[in-house]
């Protein structure tokens, strides 16, 4: 009989033990998952919060850029678009000069925080390289005609003049050499001729 009770009895604290390590696992475990999920909230946030810190930062640059280039007074800003995006600044519109052009991009690389400057800046009534190019031929080409037809020894009207780039081509005919050589030297006295290409032929 004595011995059933103590049988009973360690039975009682067995299951005991049990249920409190079940109960303590329990805990444990929904701690654990509750600090999982705040962890994940957490990292959630502070990815959030850096993408803001991001959009701020390139804000922020933006309005230090515009405020710099207001601040010189050789630059009229108010023509002049600045966007920011991951602290590269791109300038767009237009300035009245290359030196305006050069000093908007220099203010802007010294402006805390900008990691490159996009330039894309043009200069008011500056015309393309091309078609400066053309114009400056055009005039080559017109003043050479010119000269040639005030000349008492080349026949003008035999002679084409074509010019590309300074570099100018006399063609057609001429009754001497004589003449074919004074056309030449009319050709290369014309400022901005860089060289002359005689296809003159004698006849």
């Amino acid at each position: 009989m004595t011995r059933r009770k103590n049988t009973s009895k360690m039975l009682a604290l067995f299951l005991g033990s049990a249920m409190i390590s079940a109960s303590a696992y329990a805990d444990n475990s929904t701690t654990d998952s509750a600090k999982s999920v705040a962890n994940s909230a957490g990292q959630a946030v502070d990815s959030s919060m850096n993408k803001v810190g991001d959009f701020m930062d390139d804000s922020t640059i933006t309005a230090r850029v515009k405020a710099a280039l207001i601040d010189d007074k050789s630059i009229h800003s108010t023509d002049i678009s600045v966007k920011t995006e991951n602290k590269a600044v791109t300038l767009s519109g237009s300035v009245e000069s290359t030196e305006q052009k050069e000093q908007a991009v220099r203010i802007a690389k010294e402006v805390k925080g900008v990691s490159t400057v996009n330039d894309k800046l043009s200069v008011a009534n500056e015309q393309p390289a091309s078609l400066k190019g053309y114009a400056g031929d055009t005039a080559i080409t017109s003043e050479i005609k010119a000269k040639l037809l005030a000349d008492d020894i080349v026949p003008s009207r035999k002679v084409t003049v074509e010019t590309s780039a300074g570099t100018v081509r006399l063609s057609g005919t001429v009754a001497s050499r004589e003449q074919a050589e004074r056309a030449v030297e009319i050709a290369k006295a014309v400022t901005g001729v860089k060289t002359v290409k005689n296809d003159l032929s004698v006849q």
